[in-house]
């Protein structure tokens, strides 16, 4: 899908066609925002090569959708990649569109293979209110950026929550699909640290550095972005620390419960082993049967038998209850 708007300097928002772009280009006191979206790379090519007259390894590079966030500066115009996260809390993995963004002076050209909820917002924001494009492309590209960042959020606080669900499951249900969740999320983290972090240092360079296409007053706005993706890292920092913390205390509870299970079959094993002595011990045939046995196997000597097997025990798991083994 293509899509443009053109706000020319008296501040009426026009959509212009495709072909109409090489026109209203000459127009510098006007801002234009062309959008495309899930466009065919030949389509996209012959509107950024020919029309804006951007450099064909910029070109490529937006086209092949596999750059971490970065910005490269052309001069006249600045090549910008960031990232939109969306989390898959079925798969409990986070998944990133790519957003390739052309800025100059009195433009803004935004690629995409996957539509972009940020994007979008800002889209409906400008057609309702044109004073976001008459501040300039620059102060546009914040817009985006600052929606970008904001989604995260969301998104962070998603992955909070389920981290604080396993957690309560961890001492009343602990099972191998917990640690598998945990070790899901862990990579989830891994992966927004690996945006979060070239994304931050992109925004640092759009607040500090010295671009052609960037007012030095809009510096100010993009300076409170990169301060909210410092907030971010830190906080997915946390969260990995509680993943960590997490796995810690489900080997804990597994190694707890194991030491239980095998306390309860020492236990066991302890109280029969006299049992087993005795039964042993009347079993074995080194008497001869002609001599009389009468007491040995009267019913008086079956009764104490019986007697001695159930007290044994018991005085064994009380004299284990008193030395704190059981």
């Amino acid at each position: 899908m293509i899509r443009s708007l053109y706000c020319t300097d008296s501040g009426q928002l026009v959509e212009v066609q495709p072909e109409e772009l090489a026109t209203v280009l000459h127009d510098v006191r006007g801002v234009i925002w062309l959008d495309l979206t899930n466009e065919p790379p030949e389509s996209c090519e012959s509107l950024l090569l020919k029309t804006f007259g951007f450099h064909p390894l910029a070109v490529d590079d937006a086209l092949v959708e596999s750059h971490v966030p970065k910005i490269d500066d052309w001069g006249s115009y600045l090549y910008v990649v960031l990232h939109a996260i969306v989390f898959d809390e079925q798969n409990e993995e986070i998944d990133t569109v790519e957003l390739d963004l052309f800025l100059g002076q009195h433009y803004l050209v935004t690629h995409h293979d996957q539509p972009i909820a940020a994007v979008d917002r800002v889209w409906n924001l400008c057609q309702r209110d044109r004073r976001h494009l008459q501040k300039g492309a620059d102060h546009l590209l914040y817009r985006l950026a600052d929606e970008l960042v904001a989604s995260y959020m969301p998104v962070i606080e998603e992955m909070d929550e389920l981290i604080d669900r396993i957690e309560d499951q961890l001492f009343d249900h602990p099972a191998p699909r917990t640690i598998e969740r945990l070790f899901a999320l862990k990579r989830a983290l891994l992966h927004l640290r690996r945006i979060l972090a070239p994304q931050r240092e992109v925004l640092n360079k759009l607040a500090r550095d010295d671009y052609v296409v960037i007012d030095a007053a809009d510096r100010v706005f993009f300076r409170d972005v990169y301060d909210h993706l410092v907030r971010l890292h830190d906080i997915s920092e946390s969260l990995r620390d509680l993943v960590s913390g997490a796995l810690d205390t489900y080997l804990s509870v597994i190694n707890n419960r194991m030491n239980e299970i095998m306390k309860t079959l020492t236990l066991i094993t302890t109280l029969f082993m006299p049992l087993s002595f005795v039964t042993g011990f009347f079993g074995m045939n080194f008497f001869q049967p002609t001599i009389p046995l009468g007491a040995w196997t009267g019913q008086v000597a079956f009764a104490l038998v019986l007697v001695g097997m159930l007290l044994i025990p018991l005085g064994m798991y009380l004299w284990m209850r008193r030395r704190a083994w059981a």
